[in-house]
């Protein structure tokens, strides 16, 4: 997923080198725990679904082929890169921002990591549920990072405030950049708010070790951030250091926690 900046340019470029393995780490992780939230109800066999900000397009061959030949997917995103259309899935190039929904009679639309970098988040999730066709649902998930991330073992007490300073450094340059580290904790009322009913909300957190597929995110992070941590003040000594722990199997370190939230339109069609 491509996400924009305050001065409309992206934090994380689809088309850069370090996007794929940033994808297929989130892939990894967060695929399994998506397609349990959209276990039925939410998800059925000839539904008709948006996958919004599609990034690698994991989620959208997933739901794909969960709603079977009679249903339908079309994967968006500003940068549809590493989209691919095939039987039943469509691929759009959209500006969830800008762009007018691509239709308005969604069984499921499934946003993940997408409406924290948004300034206009509030304003999207309500276009979201005005998509939303009767009965269908809105599943919006987001990682919830006003709490710093834990280290649970590490090599030393020195690489374990090492890894927080890091860490601490790139979540003020996502803000810097337009990010809502909290949004994940706003969506439940903001879902309510936008006339949704049976909202309700799951949260998920692991432990990752050092070499793991987890962990790897936050090395990708780094790298993809570079210049602006080092803007900030860090090192490239610091951040060779980082890298270096992240990948060291007696490191371990609490995921950042997963937000899933979900919420349905009832039976007479909201308007935003």
């Amino acid at each position: 997923m491509a996400t924009p900046t305050s001065d409309g340019t992206y934090t994380f470029d689809n088309g850069a080198p370090d996007a794929v393995p940033q994808m297929r780490a989130l892939e990894s992780f967060l695929d399994p725990i998506t397609m349990r939230r959209l276990a039925r109800p939410v998800l059925r066999l000839g539904s008709t679904c948006w996958e919004v900000g599609a990034g690698g397009g994991s989620m959208a061959r997933r739901i794909a082929r969960a709603v079977g030949g009679d249903g339908s997917v079309l994967a968006t995103d500003i940068d549809p890169t590493h989209l691919v259309a095939d039987g039943n899935l469509r691929v759009r190039r959209h500006d969830v921002r800008a762009d007018p929904p691509p239709g308005d009679a969604f069984d499921l639309i499934h946003a993940r990591l997408v409406l924290l970098h948004l300034p206009e988040r509030r304003r999207v999730l309500r276009t979201l549920a005005g998509a939303l066709a009767p009965g269908g649902w809105l599943v919006v998930e987001e990682f919830d990072c006003t709490t710093p991330v834990r280290v649970l073992t590490a090599p030393s007490d020195d690489a374990a405030k090492l890894f927080a300073q890091v860490m601490d450094t790139m979540m003020g340059v996502l803000q810097d950049h337009g990010a809502d580290l909290g949004w994940a904790q706003d969506v439940h009322t903001e879902m309510t708010l936008a006339g949704l009913a049976d909202v309700d909300t799951v949260t998920h957190s692991q432990s990752w070790a050092g070499g793991s597929t987890g962990t790897s995110l936050y090395e990708t992070n780094s790298r993809q951030l570079e210049p602006d941590l080092l803007a900030a003040g860090l090192s490239p000594q610091q951040l060779t250091a980082f890298r270096r722990l992240v990948r060291d199997p007696a490191f371990a370190v609490m995921s950042y926690h997963f937000v899933s939230t979900r919420g349905r339109l009832g039976a007479t069609p909201h308007t935003p």
